[in-house]
């Protein structure tokens, strides 16, 4: 990996936090997850920690077993509008479901709110996996795993279109001749697909970074092949070192399939900690946390990743038990990994609960422990950046006052912002609009493709 290339940090902003129970902490104010000014704070801290951006997750669904946080939440991009006004830098990502928004709608909301910060928005790009979100929006059944992501396809193919709708100088404003923009760079995109039909063009120019960056957290075979082609950065969970490398290679060599470059997607492993002075501080944070946690609302956390299946009916304390198939439709990249996990380690079921509510992660531990495996993983080639999801309410203050310093010492981490926008302090390059490229140049990226492909199947036949 270049020495030049630095890392690149996140944020996962979660009021509450991700825990059925971390509300109850002295230092958590239980509104948090509707309070602005919690939201304000933590993302300016972030920007002096020269963060590339935050991150709002989010879900389309509720029950009585569904953790505080989500249940009393900002919906994204209301929330990173107002975060665009309050800071000047970061960048601001949102989740936004495929499988259960209009395409237009979706890149009119984003190319708003690209417009609104300069520049900055990103769109983590879900497609959706419970069955709740389908009956909250007038469907009888959740689509299957492969077919949410043929939506998925078809929806982002739409959207790109449609942030082309006009060309960068089709706004000409001439008060003189009364001419607002040129009929000629203003273009209908009139698609019609199996699952949308939509005409255009979008109502609002492109902004300085031409398209929000696309972010994408699909890790089963079906979310690899998606992302590899389609998105700027995936999101992703590792447990170990090799885990991650794993995954990193995987993807890029995915990503060059697709006649991509590495360096055309980025790969951010996301990380729960807790950093403490030493490593028998970090541990009372944690039993401070786990104390918290009854073992009945673990189980319902743990549920949750498998459509709300009733583990109840199992004795914790028995090996994780066989389910087959359960949760394949559901979460299934992660529904996968607990299974192989309780059966490797030959965990129980109030093991894997636990684990799954309150993981302990590599990273916890001295601002020193945390620099030191971060840049193991990025100059191993296991994460081009990080995205950072805390148990506790100050951990992104004692991130940026401890561990920024000693990334920045080792050279692992900027000093200062290198653009105004979010592509730009990624090292993205601005999508060129599909309708300003010159006749030699549609040319051109035709017999790439073709060589693209003709190598691809040769490659196949040889397999």
């Amino acid at each position: 990996m270049s020495e030049k290339r630095k890392l690149k940090l996140g944020a996962n902003i979660k009021g509450l936090g991700n825990t059925t129970d971390g509300w109850r902490h002295p230092d958590v104010k239980p509104d948090a997850s509707i309070n602005i000014e919690f939201y304000k704070k933590q993302a300016r801290i972030l920007e002096k920690g020269l963060f590339s951006f935050v991150f709002i997750a989010d879900g389309l669904a509720i029950s009585e077993k569904s953790i505080p946080h989500f249940l009393n939440r900002f919906e994204p991009i209301t929330l990173l509008s107002a975060l665009a006004a309050s800071t000047n830098r970061i960048g601001l990502v949102g989740t936004v479901s495929t499988s259960f928004s209009e395409p237009f709608t979706i890149a009119r909301q984003l190319m708003s709110l690209d417009h609104i910060s300069g520049g900055r928005a990103g769109w983590n790009l879900v497609t959706s996996p419970q069955e709740g979100a389908a009956r909250n929006h007038s469907r009888g059944y959740l689509p299957l795993h492969s077919e949410r992501y043929e939506i998925a396809k078809e929806h982002l193919d739409v959207v790109k279109g449609l942030w082309d709708s006009w060309e960068d100088d089709a706004f000409t404003y001439q008060k003189e001749t009364g001419q607002f923009f040129d009929p000629k760079k203003m273009h209908t995109l009139g698609f019609k697909g199996k699952h949308f039909q939509v005409q255009g063009p979008l109502n609002i120019a492109r902004s300085k970074q031409g398209h929000p960056v696309v972010f994408q957290a699909g890790s089963s075979e079906r979310g690899r092949q998606f992302g590899a082609e389609n998105a700027d950065a995936i999101y992703t969970n590792a447990n170990t070192l090799e885990e991650a490398q794993a995954f990193y290679q995987d993807m890029k060599n995915r990503a060059r399939n697709h006649g991509r470059t590495p360096e055309e997607l980025l790969i951010f492993p996301s990380i729960d900690l807790i950093i403490g002075d030493s490593e028998e501080d970090v541990e009372r944070r944690y039993q401070e946390l786990a104390a918290l946690i009854p073992i009945d609302h673990a189980i319902t956390y743990l549920a949750r990743f498998f459509d709300d299946y009733d583990f109840h009916q199992f004795d914790v304390d028995a090996p994780f038990p066989e389910l087959g198939d359960i949760g394949a439709n559901a979460f299934q990249s992660t529904t996968n990994k607990i299974k192989q996990t309780a059966a490797t380690r030959k965990l129980t079921l109030r093991q894997v609960a636990i684990e799954t509510i309150l993981p302990r992660s590599p990273f916890s531990g001295t601002p020193e422990h945390v620099a030191d495996e971060m840049q193991k993983w990025h100059e191993h080639e296991a994460a081009d950046g990080f995205v950072l999801r805390p148990f506790m309410s100050d951990t992104f203050h004692q991130f940026v006052e401890k561990v920024v310093p000693i990334l920045q010492d080792r050279g692992l981490y900027d000093t200062s912002y290198e653009s105004s926008k979010l592509r730009g302090n990624l090292n993205l390059s601005v999508p060129a609009n599909r309708y300003s490229q010159t006749k030699e140049e549609l040319v051109y990226d035709s017999q790439i493709n073709q060589w693209i492909q003709r190598n691809r199947k040769l490659k196949e036949a040889s397999n």
